[in-house]
C-alpha cells in the first residue's frame, strides 16, 4: 500500500474511532485494524494507534474537565495506576513476537468482549455510590487492570472503564465516561513512552491521523456531554454489538 493509500484510509478511520472512543470507548477496535491493514509492522501498528489515540483522548478529556464532568480524585488515583499497569502490559507487548500477538488477540479479545458483552447487558449504575477508602481503593484497582490489558491489546479499554465506573463504583454515565478518559489518557500515554523508546511510532502516518483524531474527539464528547446518559448508554450498546460482529468477521471472514 503507497503512503498516499495509506492516509486515505487510515485517516476517516482514525476520526470515526476517536469520535467513538470519546463517547462510549472501544475506538481502538476501529483504529488499531485501520492501521494494521496498511501492512506496517505489528509492533508499529499499535505504536502509531497510542500515538494518535493519547492525543485525541487528552482533547476528550480536556473538554470533559472543562464542563466538570470527571470526579477529579478518583480519576486520579485510577491514572496513577493506570499507568504503571500500561507500562507493564506494552513491555509484554514488546516481548512477543509478530505472530504470537496476532494469536493472541484473536483469543484474547472475543474472551474480553464476552464478559464486557454479559457484564454490560443491564447497563445499570450501581445502587450505591461508593465513597471513602473504598471508592479509591477500587479505582486504583480498575486503573491498573484495565490500564495493563491496554498496554498489552488495546481496543475496547474505555467501554471497560466506564462499565466498571458504573457497576463497581456507581458513577452516572457521563461520569463515568469523563474518568474513563483521564484513566485512559495515562494509559494511552505510558503505553506511547515505551513504544516511541522502543522506536515503534511510523510519524509520517501517525502525525495526519492524529489530527483526524482531534477532531473526531472534540466532536464526540461534545456530543456526550450535551446529550448525556441516553446518548452514551446508546452507543455503549453500539459498540458492544460492534465487538462481536468485529470477531465474528476476524474469526470467520
Amino acid at each position: 500500500m503507497s503512503y498516499f493509500e495509506m492516509i486515505v484510509v487510515v485517516c476517516p478511520l482514525i476520526f470515526l474511532s476517536s469520535f467513538v472512543d470519546s463517547i462510549a470507548g472501544g475506538g481502538g477496535l476501529i483504529s488499531l485494524p485501520a492501521y494494521m491493514i496498511t501492512g506496517i509492522p505489528v509492533h508499529s501498528a499499535f505504536g502509531c494507534n497510542k500515538f494518535s489515540a493519547s492525543i485525541g483522548t487528552f482533547i476528550s478529556t480536556l473538554r470533559y474537565y472543562k464542563n466538570g464532568k470527571i470526579n477529579v480524585k478518583s480519576a486520579a488515583v485510577s491514572a496513577i495506576l493506570s499507568l504503571a499497569g500500561a507500562a507493564i502490559g506494552s513491555k509484554i507487548n514488546l516481548l512477543i513476537s509478530t505472530m504470537l500477538l496476532k494469536q493472541i488477540c484473536i483469543f484474547l479479545i472475543p474472551a474480553v468482549a464476552v464478559i464486557v458483552l454479559f457484564g454490560g447487558n443491564k447497563l445499570h449504575l450501581r445502587e450505591q455510590l461508593l465513597e471513602g477508602p473504598m471508592l479509591y481503593v477500587t479505582c486504583g484497582l480498575i486503573g491498573f487492570f484495565v490500564g495493563m490489558y491496554d498496554g498489552l491489546i488495546g481496543p475496547g479499554t474505555g467501554t471497560f472503564f466506564i462499565l466498571a465506573y458504573t457497576s463497581l463504583i456507581g458513577f452516572d454515565y457521563v461520569t463515568a465516561s469523563g474518568n474513563a478518559k483521564v484513566a485512559n489518557l495515562a494509559s494511552n500515554v505510558s503505553s506511547l513512552m515505551v513504544y516511541l523508546f522502543a522506536g515503534k511510532v511510523y510519524f509520517a502516518l501517525a502525525v495526519p491521523a492524529t489530527l483526524c483524531s482531534i477532531l473526531g474527539g472534540w466532536i464526540g464528547s461534545g456530543m456526550a456531554i450535551r446529550n448525556g446518559a441516553p446518548f452514551i448508554k446508546l452507543v455503549l450498546v453500539l459498540v458492544l454489538i460492534g465487538i462481536v460482529l468485529k470477531l465474528i468477521w476476524d474469526m470467520y471472514l
